[in-house]
């Protein structure tokens, strides 16, 4: 099966659309948790801190900001998944690697407590809030893609994929949240025909 030429935009989609579901599922159950973000979007590249209390206008209350991006594609195989394979090519016509891997970022910001304006530093009961609403989002990106990932796929068992760690980011500028890495298995890169121009 021939990789489509939205299978990475699609397969980001995919994993930003079960991590918001999943946020949104844990509001409902876990008291003075936020949801969703407002501000939930694929982006190019590495993401850009823009949005933690969303000024712009959360109609819901949740504000922050989830993102997805890709980190990197490359070739592997069936047998070493999700290690790179770096094959001789151009040897034997057009060999595409059997699988490609598209590793990508999860970065959820939510608010973080900052100074007062009198200059005193955040209580340990604010401290304790964003911690709680930090930790309950650890384990709430960890069970999307567990739960979730796999019925993205097409094939019988679903979407192959290894999930890397996860670490605290921030605080900063106003910001704390976490940054989730998944590497998933694609099929390998479809050649194109060999009589086209």
């Amino acid at each position: 099966m021939a990789l489509t030429a939205y299978a990475v935009h699609d397969l980001a989609e995919a994993v930003l659309g079960c991590v918001c579901a999943a946020l949104d599922a844990t509001a409902e159950d876990v008291e003075r948790q936020p949801g969703c973000p407002g501000r939930a979007c694929v982006v190019p590249g590495a993401a850009a801190w823009d949005s933690c209390d969303d000024p712009c206008g959360s109609s819901d209350g949740a504000g922050g900001q989830l993102t997805v991006n890709v980190a990197r594609v490359y070739p592997s195989n069936l047998n070493s998944f999700p290690s790179q394979e770096q094959p001789v090519l151009g040897v034997h016509g057009c060999t595409p690697p059997s699988i490609t891997a598209v590793e990508l970022v999860i970065t959820l910001l939510r608010c973080a407590p900052t100074m007062s304006e009198d200059g005193c530093p955040p209580s340990c009961e604010e401290l304790s809030s964003a911690s709680r609403i930090l930790h309950v989002d650890t384990v709430t990106v960890g069970n999307a893609l567990l739960c979730c990932l796999p019925q993205t796929g097409t094939g019988r068992r679903g979407r192959k994929f290894v999930i890397g760690g996860q670490r605290t980011i921030g605080p900063e500028g106003g910001c704390v949240g976490l940054e989730q890495r998944v590497i998933v298995a694609l099929p390998g890169c479809g050649c194109p025909d060999e009589g086209a121009s």
